[in-house]
């Protein structure tokens, strides 16, 4: 979970872009990166999630605004811009956070109509704001705390920790936290009764690149990063062209559009269950030792499923 300045920088480098792409123009993803100070990546990803809701498309290297298709300026239309994005984001993350959030954004708004859209998969966890207060003082002050913790087997323990970060991946609450200086991730639902301790400690400082360059919870710290070669066909390439993946490096475009492309990883299981889900259009390269194991899971499903079907 960000803090307020994180939010500020996003949100006021969004509406820049959309007023620019509302006046016509067509945006470079390189040089906006370097109006705004930041990574072609994080740029690349306001486009293709961030922005994703907006009539927006890729053309020649540039980003433009749908022909026909104009925001009215009725209100400042940065102002406007903002409540809708927040809107659509908080809607998706439901429960009481949404219908309260919701009620605050129509008073300032004074009106239904939201041209915007989104599907956010988020869990509901409204009924822990009491924790996450907790949670957020402690990683701010940089104070260690002591809470409760239910782990996979439903065991409830006592545990002291160093809370880092409140992060999402795939739509689910983890707190990234450090114990006995080894990087955890805990299931926030998971979390009761936090407790402020006076102890303090120094944050984890490459944190935030680790988490930029992951692609699921599953990342570690302490593993050497390796690369993993994968082929995509002509439909999968269209979707991991059009949204990559943190680290991803097209290796080859192939006149038959289809390419090969490589990712960057800490631990098998950040890129496992991406292959699995674009099966057959995905496939995996190198290392051979990962292609045994999506290899491995298939067979074992196929007798899995003739086992069930025959009995």
């Amino acid at each position: 979970m960000a803090y307020k300045h994180d939010y500020d920088k996003i949100l006021t480098r969004l509406t820049v872009i959309l007023s620019k792409l509302n006046d016509g123009e067509a945006l470079s993803v390189k040089e906006l990166a370097k109006e705004f100070n930041t990574s072609e990546r994080t740029i690349q990803r306001d486009f293709n999630e961030r922005l994703a809701s907006f009539p927006i498309y890729q053309e020649k290297k540039k980003w433009k605004m749908q022909e026909g298709y104009k925001i009215e300026k009725t209100q400042s239309l940065e102002d406007e811009i903002v409540l809708d994005i927040m809107e659509k984001i908080t809607e998706g993350i439901g429960g009481k956070f949404s219908t309260k959030a919701h009620k605050l954004l129509s008073k300032i708004k004074n009106e239904d109509f939201n041209p915007i859209y989104t599907k956010l998969n988020i869990e509901d966890i409204s009924d822990k704001f009491g924790d996450i207060q907790v949670l957020e003082t402690a990683i701010r002050e940089k104070k260690e705390l002591q809470c409760f913790y239910s782990n996979e087997k439903h065991e409830l323990y006592t545990t002291t920790i160093q809370p880092l970060k409140i992060v999402n991946f795939e739509g689910f609450w983890y707190l990234i936290a450090l114990q006995d200086d080894i990087l955890k991730k805990y299931y926030l639902k998971n979390i009761s009764q936090p407790k402020l301790l006076e102890v303090t400690f120094e944050p984890e400082d490459e944190l935030e690149k680790l988490l930029d360059n992951s692609l699921s919870i599953w990342f570690q710290r302490d593993n050497e990063p390796f690369e993993v070669k994968l082929y995509a066909d002509k439909l999968a390439t269209k979707y991991f062209k059009r949204r990559p993946l943190p680290t991803q490096k097209i290796d080859s475009l192939n006149s038959d559009d289809t390419m090969e492309f490589s990712v960057t990883i800490t631990h098998e299981m950040e890129i496992l269950p991406i292959v699995k889900y674009w099966i057959p259009r995905l496939y995996i390269l190198a290392p051979q030792w990962i292609k045994e194991m999506v290899e491995d899971d298939l067979q074992e499903y196929l007798e899995a499923s003739r086992f069930i079907i025959e009995d």
